[in-house]
């Protein structure tokens, strides 16, 4: 059975409820934080305000949508019967939070049977909303945005980042030492799906990382995509969560021949 649904209702949706999820992250951004803990490694942080932030959003969307399916970054993980799985990332960027940098959000993806059809990324410090829906572009504050038209990898500014595990991260360092001469420069926010937002507008002109969860992928790959970004595996295949790049099309081939010729696909 097809599955209609109104997709931009849906992002209107997670709109709310990332606007939402923002006012309550930064209500408690100066609190003293009552419960840090550590998941993959001991750098993987997650808090409290992590957890209140995907309950929020858990009521929020399930409130308007309780038929819809829901797997979250701290441990949503429920089965619907509509066609629609959210997919949320309550706080992208928990490390710059705690510390009280810039460059931290709210990540939230609709799929329509198993395709990301709407998307959500709210940047909370610069308040800052980037939205796309399949077919119809993407905007950042309702207004369209493109991805970067640069063609010369050379000055391309490009933004990574880098996984927990410490073994991991030292093949990782190993590729920047590649690709850090051919390019502009290297950038390192701390907010994979803010990453992607940032391809979309232009701020940056590609991205790449590996080692994602579907969360930090969905609704920025989405918007990126919809701003006219080639986003891919390494290889050039269709974009997974293990394994991301996304870039202006004028170096998209080139940045992909460049990380892996340096190994990034294995790092």
């Amino acid at each position: 059975m097809v599955v209609r649904v109104d997709t931009a209702a849906l992002c209107a949706l997670a709109e709310d409820a990332a606007r939402a999820t923002g006012a309550l992250l930064l209500e408690r951004l100066d609190q003293v934080r009552t419960d840090v803990r550590t998941k993959s490694s001991s750098t993987d942080m997650v808090s409290e305000v992590d957890r209140a932030a995907e309950v929020l959003i858990v009521e929020h969307l399930l409130g308007a949508r309780p038929d819809d399916g829901m797997v979250g970054e701290e441990g949503t993980d429920r089965a619907g019967t509509s066609g629609v799985r959210w997919i949320v990332d309550p706080l992208d960027g928990t490390t710059n939070y705690l510390y009280g940098l810039a460059g931290f959000g709210v990540s939230i993806a609709a799929e329509v049977e198993g395709e990301v059809a709407a998307g959500v990324v709210l940047d909370v410090v610069r308040d800052e909303v980037f939205t796309a829906v399949r077919g119809e572009g993407a905007s950042r504050d309702g207004r369209p945005i493109r991805a970067s038209n640069a063609t010369d990898l050379a000055t391309a500014l490009i933004a990574t980042g880098f996984a927990y595990d410490s073994d991991r991260r030292a093949r990782q360092a190993a590729v920047l030492v590649s690709v850090l001469p051919r390019v502009r420069d290297i950038r390192r926010f701390g907010a994979a799906a803010v990453d992607l937002c940032s391809v979309a507008c232009g701020r940056v002109d590609g991205y790449y990382e590996r080692g994602l969860a579907p969360w930090d992928l969905a609704a920025g790959g989405l918007i990126a995509a919809e701003a006219g970004a080639v986003v891919s595996d390494f290889h050039g295949a269709e974009a997974r969560a293990g394994a991301v790049v996304a870039a202006g099309p004028g170096i998209a081939a080139a940045l992909r021949a460049l990380l892996l010729a340096a190994g990034a696909d294995s790092a």
